[in-house]
C-alpha cells in the first residue's frame, strides 16, 4: 500500500502526449473521435461509468491511434468507406460484425475492418484498443505498385488477424516500434484532422509516420492477414523481394539507433551475410550496409529539420549510429545538396522568423 507521502499514479498508456481529448460526455467522445474517423453511433450498454480518452499520431496515408470507453460500447459506424481500421487490443475484447465476417478480437486476434462493409461493434468494457488507420486509396496503390498486384478491387481481409503467428507477430512488434518512436518526438503539435492535414508545423516539417515507416506497416499488413488476394500476393512477392530481405529490413529499422553489422543483420533474417548480400543487390540494388546507411541519414535529417537548440550536428549523428563525422557529412550531402550544418542553421532561422 502508499505510505502516508506517496499519491497515486496513474498507469501509463500509450500515446499519452499526442492526447486529443478526455471525457466522461458520450456526446463529445461521439462528435470528437468522429472527425478523426468518421461519424458513427455511439451508445454504453453496460453498467460501468463511460470515460473515453483518444490519442491520435497523423501521418499522410497511416495515423496511430489509442482509444478506450471504459464502459461496455456499442459502436456503428456502418461503412468506413475511405480508410481500412486495424483495431488491436491492449487490454480486454470487442466482438466485431464487418460484412459477413463475426469474430471476437483479442489480446491475440485483432480486427480488420473493411471500409467498404458495414461495421458494428461491442467493445467489453475495460477494452483498450491501439488503432491503425490507413488509407484505402493508399493500401491499394501500395500493393500495385511495391508489391505486384494488378488490381482496382477492394483489398477484402478476412476474419480476425492473428497476433501470435510469425507475420502477426512482426506486425505487432512493429506497431509498438512506431508507438515507443512516436512518443521521443518533442513537443508535438497535433492539427485537427488525420490524412487531410499531416503533421507539419514550424519546427517539424515532416510527419510522424515517415513514407518508408507507412509503406512497412502496408506490407506487413497484407503478408499478415489473410485476404482476396493473398494467393496472387505469395506468388509475386516471392519473385520479388524475398522474406529474407524483408526481414532485414525490418531489423535495421527496429535497430537504427545501434551499433549493427552485416552477421548480426543476416542472423536475424536467417541466411548467410553472403546471401544477404546478394538478396539486397538483386532486388533492392544496393548492398544492405547503404541501405542501413540511407535509412540512419533519413532519421538525422528528420531530427536536423527540427532545428532544436540544444542539437547539434555531432549529437544527431551519433544518435542514429554513424559516428564517423566526414563520412556522414560526405553522404548527407550527395542525398539532401546541402551539409548537415546548414540543414540545422537553415531550420533554426525559419523557426525564429516565424
Amino acid at each position: 500500500m502508499p505510505g502516508p507521502q506517496e499519491t497515486f499514479r496513474e498507469p501509463a498508456v500509450p500515446l499519452a502526449r499526442f492526447a486529443r481529448f478526455r471525457t466522461h460526455d458520450l456526446d463529445e467522445a461521439r462528435e470528437a473521435v468522429g472527425r478523426i474517423f468518421c461519424p458513427h453511433q455511439l451508445n454504453t450498454i453496460g453498467k460501468a461509468p463511460f470515460q473515453a480518452r483518444h490519442h491520435h499520431v497523423p501521418g499522410e496515408r497511416v495515423s496511430l491511434n489509442y482509444i478506450e470507453y471504459g464502459a461496455k460500447t456499442q459502436i456503428a459506424p456502418g461503412c468506413l468507406d475511405q480508410f481500412y481500421l486495424v483495431q488491436i487490443p491492449v487490454s480486454g475484447s470487442a466482438a466485431i460484425v464487418n460484412g459477413a465476417d463475426r469474430y471476437t478480437s483479442d489480446a491475440g486476434r485483432a480486427a480488420v475492418l473493411n471500409p467498404h462493409r458495414e461495421t458494428t461493434m461491442i467493445w467489453e468494457e475495460g477494452c483498450k484498443q491501439l488503432l491503425l488507420q490507413i488509407s484505402r486509396r493508399a493500401l491499394t496503390a501500395h500493393a500495385n505498385a511495391n508489391l505486384g498486384l494488378t488490381t482496382d478491387q477492394p483489398i477484402a481481409f478476412e476474419g480476425a488477424l492473428d497476433l501470435t503467428s510469425a507475420a502477426g507477430t512482426r506486425l505487432l512488434r512493429l506497431v509498438h516500434l512506431l508507438v515507443a518512436d512516436a512518443e521521443q518526438v518533442r513537443d508535438p503539435v497535433l492539427p485537427d484532422t488525420g490524412f487531410s492535414a499531416p503533421y507539419r508545423t514550424p519546427s517539424n516539417p515532416s510527419p510522424l509516420l515517415t513514407h518508408y515507416m507507412e509503406n512497412t506497416v502496408m506490407t506487413g499488413l497484407l503478408e499478415a492477414h489473410r485476404h482476396n488476394y493473398s494467393g496472387q500476393l505469395r506468388r509475386v512477392t516471392s519473385s520479388v523481394i524475398p522474406g529474407h530481405v524483408r526481414r532485414a529490413q525490418a531489423y535495421m529499422l527496429a535497430n537504427l539507433d545501434r551499433p549493427l553489422d552485416i552477421d548480426e543483420i543476416a542472423a536475424y533474417a536467417g541466411v548467410s551475410a553472403r546471401n544477404l548480400q546478394l538478396g539486397f543487390k538483386r532486388f533492392l540494388s544496393m548492398a544492405p550496409m547503404a541501405y542501413l546507411r540511407d535509412l540512419r541519414l533519413q532519421r538525422a535529417h528528420e531530427d536536423l529539420l527540427q532545428g532544436r537548440r540544444e542539437s547539434s550536428v555531432t549529437e544527431v549523428a551519433e544518435r542514429w549510429g554513424m559516428t564517423h563525422l566526414g563520412r556522414f557529412s560526405q553522404y548527407y550531402k550527395t542525398r539532401y545538396g546541402c551539409t548537415p550544418q546548414e540543414t540545422l542553421k537553415n531550420a533554426r532561422a525559419r523557426d525564429f522568423l516565424s
